[in-house]
Formats: C-alpha cells, sequence, structure tokens
C-alpha cells in the first residue's frame, strides 16, 4: 500500500512540475543555425599574393542570455594566388572551423550588434600549379568579429565582418619576399533559423 502512495506521489509530483513548462510558450532565439556566404580575402604581405575570392560556412550560435552568445562553425574559402611568376597560378581552397564568444547590448534583440572574438583552426590546400613556391599547410587563426543580426520569430538574418589574425602562414613561405605576415578578412551574409 505504501508502495503504490508513492508511487501515485512520484507521478503526481512529475505532472505538477511538468505542467507550466509544457504551457509557457515556446522561447526561441536561444539556438539559431544559419548559413554564411560573403567575400574575403588575406591581408599584409599574403594579399599582394592573392585575389578576392568566395567564401561559405554553416554556423550555430547559443544565446543563453541577451548579451552573452556562443558560436561554431564550419568556414571555407577560395582565393586565386596572383602571382607574375606562375603562367598557371593556383588557388588556396581553405576549410575549417572556429569557435566564438559573443557579446551584445543586453536590451537590444530585435536588431542585435555583436563583437567577438575566438580561436579557429584551418587548412589551406593549395589546388594548382605553384608546387615549391605553395604548400599546403594547417593555419592557427584568432577570428575577430563584428555584425548586426536581424531577429524575428523563427528566422535570424545578418551581416558581419571577420578578421582573423594568422597565426601561422606557412603555406606562403618561400614565396613571401617579406616578413609581414598578415591575416585574413572578410564580409558575409547570414540566414538561418531559430529555435
Amino acid at each position: 500500500m505504501l508502495r503504490r502512495f508513492l508511487q501515485g506521489g512520484a507521478l503526481a509530483a512529475v505532472v505538477l512540475c511538468a505542467a507550466p513548462a509544457l504551457a509557457a510558450d515556446k522561447k526561441q532565439g536561444d539556438v539559431n543555425v544559419f548559413l554564411r556566404g560573403g567575400i574575403g580575402d588575406y591581408t599584409g604581405d599574403l594579399g599582394n599574393l592573392s585575389s578576392t575570392g568566395p567564401l561559405w560556412g554553416l554556423t550555430l550560435n547559443l544565446q543563453p542570455t541577451t548579451f552573452l552568445g556562443f558560436e561554431v562553425g564550419y568556414e571555407g574559402s577560395q582565393n586565386k594566388v596572383a602571382d607574375t611568376r606562375l603562367f598557371d597560378a593556383p588557388s588556396l581552397v581553405r576549410n575549417g572551423g572556429s569557435a566564438l564568444v559573443k557579446v551584445s547590448p543586453p536590451f537590444l534583440t530585435a536588431v542585435r550588434p555583436f563583437a567577438g572574438v575566438g580561436l579557429g583552426l584551418s587548412y589551406v590546400d593549395v589546388r594548382g600549379a605553384g608546387a615549391g613556391l605553395y604548400d599546403s599547410d594547417l593555419m592557427e587563426e584568432i577570428p575577430l568579429a563584428v555584425g548586426l543580426e536581424f531577429n524575428t520569430g523563427g528566422l535570424t538574418a545578418g551581416v558581419r565582418g571577420t578578421y582573423r589574425l594568422l597565426i601561422d602562414q606557412d603555406f606562403a613561405n618561400v614565396a613571401s619576399t617579406d616578413d609581414n605576415g598578415g591575416g585574413l578578412m572578410d564580409a558575409s551574409l547570414t540566414l538561418g533559423a531559430r529555435f
């Protein structure tokens, strides 16, 4: 008898605790998934060796509070090498991932400006001629991003600019005559869904 009473009490407690959660409206915007598309180019000494090209990506954004967000994502880009020493210049195809911490004003949610910093890792694949001058390489990056997000209901869209400080750019060691290094600058549009 006591066992049935305890089971019934446990069931009643679960129903009572779950009822407010089930009745509450679902809050949208805690999780955003979006596609990115835009253009990018290398800067500094690396910028003298490459031309502007397309970039693409897929990002998962977690927004636990109105002023703090976390992103993880995949990004790719392709830039043609602008090297007059080569008859058929190669392409630099970059694929990588990054994690970003974002901050934004807590009182703006429908139109949300943000700034972010993070860590990234990309593999640059040198495709085409240019062996010896350019080599495929793994690069460490520090992405710095600013942008503006537009959120309504289940949709999110935005515009952003990202500068990636390249910790390692050994793919152009032999081709580069200076030691100025460089980074990677891009501008992109985003479009996705909010959950």
